[in-house]
């Protein structure tokens, strides 16, 4: 699939029965790309900056959000190629090299940033629930070593979609594969679900489960305080859910769509309109998740007061 061939269902099951419009994609896409481009580059540079040159001593939390930032910016550099790219009507003019690059760096950044907000929901769990017998393992080291072990995982998942992602020619011009050639796809199914299994389903159950445990040990001691730290409290619980429901729109749909998505077309299922609503479907969720890009931020800042009260101290004029 050419990450939006309008062809691409005669192509896959090698049958011309459903010729697939996706004009929109010119339109949607390059505006939705350059929306995240334009939102996502001074936010993420803003909170690496405060952080790697305003911050005297590093937590936890700014260790695992400073490598979210690495991993949201080395996506938005490759997204000025995809918003030329969806410009042209797919056709990708930038060689075979920088067609796999910009694959791998999507992806890179998606499980990438949904390992570590796996670690950051561990780490938060084990702070609220067990603060202090926890300590031991809420230390910058393993912070570090667990930043570490997250991008040495995404790598070994993501690697081989250099392999599967290429050029191919559609149409008479040059396209940039989003999965794999059409003659590929069936090896790319097996991949692509263990890979959503992997990097999405068990990290995702993992996330849930702690901020659910967060908000249960959270509400009981709101019952049992006696209107002690009640606001805090409840303010604790309002961020808790404001970002899984982030993290549940940027991740959720997409995922579900694309496996959709997989199994219609390696069953070839002879279904023009279910064909084309279930790809609009996936394509319309694709550029949605890089919106995480401009979220994350918002985590840095949601963390703690004082990330919120240092950026106001930078940005106030100098008396």
């Amino acid at each position: 699939m050419a990450d939006g061939g309008g062809l691409e269902a005669n192509e896959s099951l090698g049958e011309e029965w459903c010729d697939i419009e996706e004009d929109y994609k010119r339109v949607y896409l390059p505006v939705t790309y350059s929306v995240v481009f334009v939102l996502g580059l001074p936010l993420n540079a803003l909170v690496l900056w405060l952080s790697w040159c305003r911050t005297k001593r590093w937590t936890c939390s700014t260790i695992y959000l400073s490598n979210l930032m690495v991993a949201d910016l080395l996506y938005i550099a490759s997204l000025p190629f995809l918003i030329i790219n969806y410009s042209l009507a797919d056709q990708w003019p930038f060689g075979e090299l920088l067609c796999r690059l910009v694959r791998f760096l999507f992806y890179t950044n998606m499980y990438g940033s949904i390992l570590l907000l796996t670690c950051i929901s561990v780490h938060r769990f084990l702070g609220v629930c067990y603060p202090i017998r926890s300590l031991a393992y809420r230390t910058r080291r393993l912070a570090r070593i667990g930043s570490a072990a997250s991008w040495a995982l995404v790598v070994v998942q993501v690697l081989p979609t250099l392999i599967f992602s290429e050029t191919g020619s559609s149409d008479g011009q040059t396209v940039c594969y989003d999965l794999s050639s059409p003659e590929n796809f069936g090896h790319f199914f097996v991949y692509g679900m263990v890979l959503t299994f992997s990097g999405f389903a068990v990290p995702s159950l993992v996330i849930l489960l702690c901020y659910s445990l967060m908000v249960k040990s959270l509400a009981r001691r709101e019952e049992a305080g006696a209107g002690v730290g009640t606001a805090a409290r409840a303010k604790s619980i309002r961020t808790i859910l404001l970002v899984c429901g982030l993290f549940t729109l940027c991740f959720g749909p997409f995922h579900v769509t694309r496996s959709v998505y997989f199994f219609i077309r390696l069953q070839a299922v002879q279904n023009c309109p279910l064909l084309t609503t279930v790809s609009a479907a996936y394509k319309v969720w694709r550029p949605l998740v890089s919106l995480n890009s401009c979220l994350n931020p918002v985590l840095f800042f949601l963390s703690g007061g004082s990330n919120r009260l240092r950026l106001v101290q930078e940005l106030r004029p100098n008396k």
